[in-house]
């Protein structure tokens, strides 16, 4: 229940976002529905290739490819003045995404019995990977290269689950409730991560 509750969640999320971007940017109806799918099972694809599963396996989640177009049905027939508020609730609907697929990744992870390493790899890339292809096919910076901190939130849910220091279904929710919030409190109050600008002279 816990992975099917996770993988609903981050499949809802993630095609919000994905379809909300595409009308933003203008996309005719094609473009809406795929960049909706892509956002939210592009990074499950990206995971199974680096960790030996088949991308094919994500054929077989055909009810989560059902809830993800209904989904982007809904969007894209919602009043437009009603998706005007989505300024304020996007990141939410984002970090929501973040925490259920980092936390669905690295279960993925667990259960094959690969190392903290991947692991930690594994819940970076379902936390992420689709908000990365997202942002690239809508010609955006991806906002998990900004300095604002995003992908560290699913690092942290590899090194919990990897180091078994969550484990109990209760612990999940718990963690899935903390990362959320974490990722909330980081766009609320800017929290940035260190960078490094170069003035290249030419």
């Amino acid at each position: 229940m816990t992975w099917e509750f996770l993988s609903i969640i981050g499949t809802i999320a993630f095609a919000t976002s994905g379809a909300i971007i595409a009308m933003e940017e203008e996309y005719d109806l094609l473009g809406v529905y795929i960049l909706g799918i892509v956002t939210a099972f592009g990074g499950g694809a990206i995971r199974n290739l680096l960790i030996g599963v088949p991308v094919s396996a994500l054929w077989e989640q055909s009810i989560y490819i059902s809830i993800a177009i209904l989904v982007i049905t809904i969007v894209f027939l919602f009043p437009s003045n009603l998706l005007k508020h989505w300024g304020k609730w996007g990141n939410f609907t984002d970090a929501i995404g973040l925490s259920a697929f980092a936390i669905q990744g690295a279960l993925y992870a667990v259960k094959m019995a690969l190392p903290l390493s991947a692991v930690v790899v594994a819940a970076v890339l379902t936390g992420c990977g689709g908000g990365i292809i997202r942002d690239l096919l809508a010609g955006r910076r991806p906002l998990v290269f900004r300095e604002e901190v995003y992908a560290v939130w699913a690092i942290l849910v590899g090194f919990a689950l990897g180091s078994n220091l969550v484990s109990e279904t209760w612990q999940l929710y718990i963690l899935f409730a903390i990362i959320t919030a974490f990722r909330v409190l980081s766009y609320t109050y800017n929290w940035k991560l260190p960078n490094k600008k170069l003035n290249v002279s030419r």
